[in-house]
């Protein structure tokens, strides 16, 4: 719903003068035609001073961005950070205001899976504490702000989003009450939905071609840093653990984090499964536990991102792919060290509050 930062809902293109007429129309207000900003691309301008704010809503970017030094310091520039969230992450610590969100089960509304079926959600639980749902919390922040949004309820809201957005214009609340759902596109109220997807032929054509040329990482193993290292998830945890990390079943199996050597690189450092030791890149260092893997090969090593006492993204590098912007998350160059003395990264990154881990955030100021 619009989380593309060059589309409005419906992967329309803000750069349409038609897509921003349709708008303009519906929320009486005009809109830009210059497409927005990627999240790395704002870690830039808010640490170049271009942009002098942010509202985050349900990221965890002190987790989840590339060189957690410059995220650090781009956060920490910034005049003003509004914070979303279900709990205190590393995020939310740095924010001037948090505002606490209800999770899926507390709410209504829907969600669409990645086969684009939209299916209805009804709320089991109500919010605790000072815990709302985050269209109400957005419509009350819009109206304060001098934008009046009075929805009665999630299911005006998607109306709304059937009103403007074509892919989803036959869904609605009344629809998805038998729990199937609707694929998308699903045109009006009569269209059955779209279980497949380009059944009869492409709606760009046959296809679009590009060229593309292959460029070596930015980073690559040196006689300084002679390891790449790449990362990823495991099974048992989610992208930050925000949520993963209060799960006692889920901690049990994975409970913290590692990097995994190739055994031959281990026996030649000198390290043995279980000990501490630190990973250096450029950018900074962790420490955390050595574990070796045969499948792991001679001259790489795997660590996982989802520990905030050791987060592996004080290593990796920003530099980004230039048509996607992603970020080269798999290449960066590390050497690896049995640890001296033990140091703990929550002292240059503050990991999750360990206080209540199974307690929803409280506000320390509402909307």
């Amino acid at each position: 719903m619009g989380a593309l930062p060059g589309a409005c809902p419906g992967y329309q293109k803000v750069t349409d003068p038609a897509v921003r007429a349709s708008f303009q129309e519906a929320w009486g207000r005009p809109l830009s035609e210059t497409p927005g900003l990627t999240l790395t691309d704002m870690m830039v301008a808010a640490h170049d001073g271009r942009v002098r704010a942010l509202y985050i809503v349900g990221e965890n970017p002190m987790m989840s961005e590339p060189d957690l030094g410059h995220a650090r310091q781009a956060l920490a520039a910034l005049d003003f950070v509004a914070v979303q969230d279900l709990f205190l992450t590393e995020t939310a610590q740095m924010a001037d205001v948090v505002l606490p969100a209800a999770s899926f089960a507390e709410k209504d509304g829907t969600f669409t899976n990645t086969e684009r079926r939209v299916q209805l959600l009804r709320r089991a639980l109500e919010p605790p504490g000072e815990a709302r749902r985050d269209w109400e919390i957005v419509a009350d922040l819009a109206t304060r702000l001098g934008y009046r949004m009075d929805y009665a309820g999630s299911a005006q809201i998607m109306d709304e989003i059937a009103a403007v957005t074509p892919i989803y214009g036959g869904i609605s609340h009344a629809r998805l009450d038998d729990g199937a759902g609707i694929q998308w596109p699903c045109w009006d109220e009569m269209h059955k939905g779209t279980p497949i997807l380009h059944h009869t032929g492409f709606t760009r054509g046959r296809g679009k071609f590009h060229v593309v040329y292959d460029r070596p990482p930015a980073e690559l193993p040196g006689d300084e840093y002679p390891l790449l290292l790449t990362t990823g998830r495991v099974l048992e945890h989610y992208h930050g653990g925000s949520m993963t990390h209060r799960s006692r079943v889920l901690q049990s199996l994975e409970p913290g984090s590692y990097v995994e050597l190739s055994p031959g690189d281990a026996e030649e450092l000198g390290i043995a499964d279980g000990d501490r030791v630190t990973l250096r890149s450029p950018r900074g260092s962790i420490e955390t536990r050595a574990r070796t893997a045969a499948q792991v090969p001679r001259g790489m090593a795997f660590m996982s991102f989802h520990w905030g006492d050791a987060p592996a993204n004080a290593l990796t590098s920003r530099a980004a792919d230039p048509l996607a912007g992603i970020p080269e998350f798999k290449v960066c160059a590390v050497r690896v060290a049995r640890s001296e003395a033990p140091r703990h990264a929550r002292d240059e990154v503050p990991a999750l509050s360990e206080a209540q881990p199974n307690e929803p955030l409280l506000a320390r100021q509402t909307t």
